[in-house]
């Protein structure tokens, strides 16, 4: 199963564990508790309903006035929360890191400044870090809104990450420095075998 799909799925149950909720109000829920960082359209929301209904965690009530309907946990989707909340994450289980991708082709392509790609993205880094602290700085230090609470969690952990980033590129920069230029690419002997342009065998 699709880690995010599991991610939105379990979220959205949590929300609904506090009780009854319509499409609008779990989306508007979701991105609060998570300081608007991870966005959901409504389409996303939806189609993580249905399938919820389809597995016997969430069932539709009737439509309202206004045409929204509300949907409830049952007993099964208060189970699998619970477990999901007590379930440790594996590293195996978090989406592939395209910036290790990014570096590890860099030290075997042919033509690349490694350390000019590493001060790109620690340029990058840094802003965001510095944009992230400023955010920090300018909440309170302990939120009376649970959802203010849950954004603050969220953002500290997002500044251990970016702080871990730039952590790890200098420990590349440094690396590739000290491992010095790779060699050039081996010509295949078929190739150094063909006659150069011009000359005579």
């Amino acid at each position: 199963m699709h880690t995010a799909y599991v991610s939105i799925r379990h979220g959205i149950l949590a929300l609904l564990s506090h009780g009854p909720r319509y499409g609008y109000q779990l989306r508007a829920e979701f991105e609060s508790s998570t300081g608007s960082t991870w966005p959901l359209n409504i389409g996303q929301v939806y189609s993580t309903l249905s399938r919820l209904e389809r597995d016997g965690l969430v069932v539709r009530g009737e439509a309202d006035a206004e045409g929204r309907f509300v949907h409830r946990i049952t007993e099964a989707g208060l189970d699998d929360v619970r477990r999901w909340f007590l379930t440790p994450v594996a590293r195996a289980d978090r989406p592939r890191d395209e910036l290790a991708i990014k570096l590890a082709m860099a030290v075997t392509a042919p033509r690349v400044d490694v350390a000019e790609v590493v001060q790109s993205q620690r340029t990058a880094t840094l802003r965001t870090l510095r944009d992230l602290t400023r955010l920090k700085a300018d909440a309170p230090a302990m939120p009376d809104d649970p959802a203010d609470r849950a954004w603050r969690l969220v953002l500290e952990s997002m500044i251990f990450q970016a702080e871990a980033e730039v952590r790890w590129l200098d420990h590349c920069e440094a690396f590739v420095a000290r491992a010095g230029a790779p060699p050039p690419p081996a010509v295949p002997d078929a190739v150094a075998d063909r006659p150069k342009k011009g000359s005579r065998r």
